[in-house]
């Protein structure tokens, strides 16, 4: 009986014993809990303060709307597209005052000289059952303007006949290019008695 009760209470102090470790494990996880908690909340106030200084004078966060105010696009955030509409008038205006200002040595042009041989063709083709038409409108007038710009220098225009000659081969070409027609004759567009000049500056702005 005695070793009996000896087991017993051997027992009973093992089973005190696992109770005891069991509570201190469960004490010391809560101690780890709790520092790791404290220490997140530390992270969480060091970040805080490291972002303090992007804080305004005022105090304030600066809004993205501040920054990007200068900027004026429309709400879909797209630049704006700016179009140009202008007519026929002043778009021949232009042109003109583009050639009085490329062909320098020719102190009496005057802008409206190539609208006047511009138009002149224009009718005469017209007049003469050619077209249906006028072939002088923006888009077209935009179109012998580009090859003016290419093809006209101003180093080498010493006169009013050989500017009108150039501009009118550049006619030529824009009616061949934008015409409705097939085919044009060349007569309205000629300034001297024979073709083959005509056809040299032809083949020499096609091949610029």
């Amino acid at each position: 009986v005695a070793s009996t009760k000896k087991r017993g209470s051997k027992k009973g102090n093992g089973t005190l014993n696992n109770n005891n470790n069991y509570q201190k494990d469960v004490a010391h996880l809560n101690d780890e809990n709790v520092k790791k908690s404290v220490s997140c909340a530390n992270l969480s106030s060091y970040e805080e303060q490291a972002l303090a200084p992007l804080q305004g004078t005022n105090g304030k966060i600066p809004s993205v709307k501040n920054v990007t105010s200068s900027t004026n696009y429309p709400s879909d955030g797209s630049p704006k597209r700016v179009i140009v509409q202008a007519s026929t008038s002043e778009l021949l205006k232009c042109l003109g005052e583009f050639l009085c200002r490329r062909c320098y040595r020719l102190k009496h042009l005057s802008p409206t000289d190539p609208i006047l041989w511009l138009r002149s063709v224009d009718r005469s083709l017209l007049l003469q059952g050619w077209q249906d038409q006028a072939f002088v409108t923006p888009a077209n007038v935009v179109f012998v303007y580009l090859l003016c710009r290419d093809v006209i220098d101003g180093d080498l225009v010493a006169t009013e006949h050989d500017l009108q000659a150039t501009l009118l081969t550049c006619l030529y070409l824009s009616y061949s290019y934008m015409g409705n027609e097939i085919s044009y004759p060349l007569k309205p567009f000629l300034v001297e008695t024979g073709k083959e000049a005509f056809w040299d500056r032809c083949l020499h702005i096609i091949n610029t």
